[in-house]
C-alpha cells in the first residue's frame, strides 16, 4: 500500500507533513509463519510463555486489520506479550525521509507512538482474555542504563567487524535505493549512516528485552541481520541477541 502525505498543526501552529497509511480494500488478514531463526527453534518457540511484538510506526504492515491478525496469532500461542512501539527510533526515519530537524523529528515520533497506542488499544483489549498485552515504547527502554551499555557494545562491534558492518549496511542500501532518485552522494551517505544508527539502536533495545525475560520476537517481515545473529553468524554480537528467537510473519489477505 502507498502512504499519503497529509498536513497537521504542531504545537506552534505551523503545518507539518504527517505520513498516514492509505486505506486498503482488504479488511481481514491471516498471519502465518514466514520463517523462524534459528531454524532449530521452528518447532519449539511456542513452548515459551511470553514474547514481544515489534511495531514500526507509519508502516503499512501495522494497519488495524493487519495488526489484528498478528495479535490473534499471538493470542493462540503466548500467555503474555509486550507490544514494543518504535517511537524514539522512528525519529531517524523522519529525519532521513522527511528532512525534519532532530528535535522536531523526536517530538513527532513520540507523538506518533502515543497515537498508535491510543488508537489500537481496542485490538489488544479484544484478545486480553487469552493473552496479557503490555505496551512498551522504545523511548522507555532507551532510558535504561543497560540500553546504553548494549548500544556501546554494538557500536564497537559495528566498527570492528567487517561482516557485521556489511550486513547492517546492506539492509540500508536496499531500503534507500528505492528512494534515491535525485539525491546526491552526500545525502546518500547521510541516509545510510542514519539507517545504520537506526538498526544499532533497535538491536540494543531488543537485547534489553531479551535480558528482561522476553525470549521471542515477533515481526511481520524480515530482519536479515538479526536473523543472522540468531543463527550464529555473528558470534561477536551480544549474547542476548544470539539467544533471541526471531519469528517473521507473513500477512495473507483474505
Amino acid at each position: 500500500m502507498d502512504q499519503a502525505d497529509v498536513m497537521s498543526l504542531n504545537a506552534q501552529g505551523a503545518a507539518t507533513p504527517i505520513r498516514r497509511i492509505a486505506p486498503t480494500r482488504r479488511t481481514r488478514y491471516k498471519a502465518e509463519i514466514a520463517s523462524v531463526s534459528p531454524d532449530s527453534s521452528r518447532n519449539t518457540f511456542e513452548q515459551y510463555e511470553t514474547c514481544f511484538l515489534g511495531v514500526s510506526l507509519e508502516n503499512s504492515n501495522f494497519t488495524t486489520p493487519k495488526l489484528t491478525s498478528m495479535v490473534k496469532w499471538i493470542s493462540r500461542r503466548f500467555g503474555r506479550c509486550t507490544v514494543l512501539i518504535g517511537d524514539s527510533i522512528h525519529r531517524l526515519t523522519l529525519e532521513s525521509a522527511q528532512g525534519l530537524p532532530p528535535d522536531r523529528a523526536r517530538e513527532r515520533a513520540l507523538e506518533l507512538g502515543r497515537r498508535f497506542a491510543e488508537v489500537e488499544e481496542k485490538v489488544f483489549d479484544e484478545y486480553s482474555e487469552s493473552t496479557d498485552f503490555t505496551v512498551l515504547t522504545c523511548s522507555e527502554v532507551q532510558a535504561d542504563e543497560r540500553y546504553a551499555e548494549f548500544h556501546s557494545k554494538l557500536r564497537a562491534f559495528f566498527d570492528e567487524d567487517e561482516a557485521f558492518r556489511s550486513s547492517v549496511e546492506s539492509f540500508g542500501h536496499a531500503y534507500h535505493r528505492k528512494r534515491a532518485d535525485g539525491i546526491g552522494e552526500a545525502e546518500w551517505e547521510k541516509r545510510i549512516r542514519m539507517s545504520n544508527d537506526y538498526f544499532l539502536e533497535e538491536f540494543a533495545i531488543f537485547a534489553c528485552l531479551k535480558e528482561q525475560g522476553l525470549p521471542v520476537m515477533v515481526y511481520p517481515g524480515s530482519f536479515s541481520t538479526l536473523s543472522e545473529i540468531a543463527k550464529g553468524e555473528h558470534p561477536g554480537a551480544p549474547k542476548q541477541l544470539r539467544d533471541l528467537v526471531v519469528v517473521s510473519l507473513h500477512l495473507k489477505g483474505r
